[in-house]
């Protein structure tokens, strides 16, 4: 009996029933989709988004499920994201369609994917997870999927000799469920401060290059802004493509990021884009913030990442009573995960929404219990600095996320 105990506690160790196969419920692939700043599996030497030092994606794939990760524009409005995305899992010419291009002064189409899963369609389903801004643009695609663009619609009806992207045509059921974590649904009040994200973003890339050892200067990232006529050229820096991204004039326009993540810019997107009843929506939070004995105010905890302690400490004490100035922010939104408020990442105001159990419903945001002490980076594992020992790791939550998603009855 001893040596039977023996030779069991001696076998690796499986996760209970994390295999996708072993589900009564679904198959369908798990597209993972980044938020600010991310990047895809070729740049960085391979450092994952999802996972830092250890590999999310190929850990779900070994486990039986069907597991990929999207490469979007790190910064570019969530609209454009939402197109890429599409492109990026279905494959063909991004086409930020005629009308968006002529509002916004961009280019209409952007870059050729040959698609991760080109069998997308109403027979082949997905779930998509999203950490961060991935969540919005998981719900803007879901959303132009179903219901298309009755600007583009429109255009192309005044325009007969231009031609339309199906996909805003809608009538797309294409998504099966999504995840969002630690997204900024209605918005992060940092993010209301222009200058302080911009600062934020550059700070955030300049130190994905320290995480990773990598020079600053031959590291390989692309801001994917194509469609501004951004690209870096052909023998340039880092640093030189860098400012240049970073001092042109896209952060004028409100086709970026920096508006949509915004207070304001995430009421605009509440409106368009609304809950589908034919899709499960889960939702992850997280709060590494606590209130101050002597002001109330909340600061990051101790283990928080470094490079959230300066947004945390901002969210932890920003108010704002004047509508004129975008929505109402009293302290119920100062617990944050160091750079989204808690209460921004449960779920869309004003939108369906419900505590976790194990049986959800669709049509409504499934909340899951907020995670205390997680930060924004611990959700996907990044970012393990001498200063930030806390030892992390993420499989666990991605095999539960995984598991189901996989559960749901098709």
């Amino acid at each position: 009996m001893i040596a039977v105990v023996l030779v069991l506690l001696m076998l690796p160790y499986q996760p209970f029933q994390a295999n996708a196969a072993e589900n009564e419920g679904n198959n369908y692939p798990i597209v993972f989709v980044h938020g600010l700043g991310g990047w895809g599996e070729d740049e960085f030497a391979g450092y994952p988004y999802w996972g830092g030092t250890k590999d999310v994606i190929g850990h779900l794939n070994d486990l039986g499920y069907e597991a990929y990760q999207a490469t979007v524009s790190p910064v570019s409005s969530n609209y454009d994201r939402s197109v890429e995305l599409y492109h990026y899992i279905k494959g063909g010419t991004v086409d930020y369609g005629a009308a968006h291009a002529k509002e916004h002064g961009h280019a209409r189409y952007g870059r050729t994917f040959p698609g991760i899963y080109p069998e997308w369609d109403k027979n082949h389903p997905i779930h998509l997870v999203g950490h961060s801004m991935g969540g919005l643009t998981s719900r803007g695609v879901i959303d132009l999927l179903e219901d298309g663009s009755e600007e583009e619609r429109a255009y192309q009806q005044a325009h007969p000799e231009e031609t339309i992207s199906s996909l805003f045509e809608g009538g797309k059921s294409w998504v099966h469920s999504a995840t969002s974590i630690g997204t900024p649904h209605n918005g992060s009040t940092f993010a209301d401060n222009e200058n302080l994200i911009i600062d934020f973003i550059k700070n955030f890339v300049l130190n994905i290059s320290t995480a990773t050892g990598i020079s600053k200067e031959n590291f390989l990232y692309d801001f994917k802004l194509d469609q501004w006529g951004i690209r870096r050229q052909a023998g340039e820096t880092f640093t030189s493509y860098l400012n240049r991204v970073m001092n042109s004039r896209v952060w004028d326009s409100e086709d970026i990021s920096v508006y949509d993540l915004s207070t304001p810019g995430a009421a605009v997107l509440n409106e368009k884009v609304d809950t589908k009843s034919d899709v499960y929506y889960f939702s992850y939070t997280g709060q590494s913030t606590k209130a101050s004995l002597l002001t109330g105010h909340h600061l990051p905890i101790v283990s928080s990442h470094p490079i959230v302690l300066a947004p945390s400490t901002y969210i932890g004490k920003f108010t704002r009573n004047n509508p004129a100035e975008g929505p109402i922010i009293d302290k119920s939104w100062w617990p944050n995960d160091g750079f989204v408020s808690t209460i921004s990442s449960l779920y869309p105001d004003g939108q369906p929404n419900t505590a976790y159990d194990d049986s959800p419903e669709k049509g409504v945001w499934n909340y899951h219990p907020i995670k205390n002490t997680w930060d924004h980076l611990d959700f996907i594992g990044i970012f393990s600095l001498s200063t930030h020992t806390k030892p992390f790791n993420v499989y666990p939550l991605y095999e539960e996320i995984a598991e189901n998603v996989s559960s749901l009855q098709p």
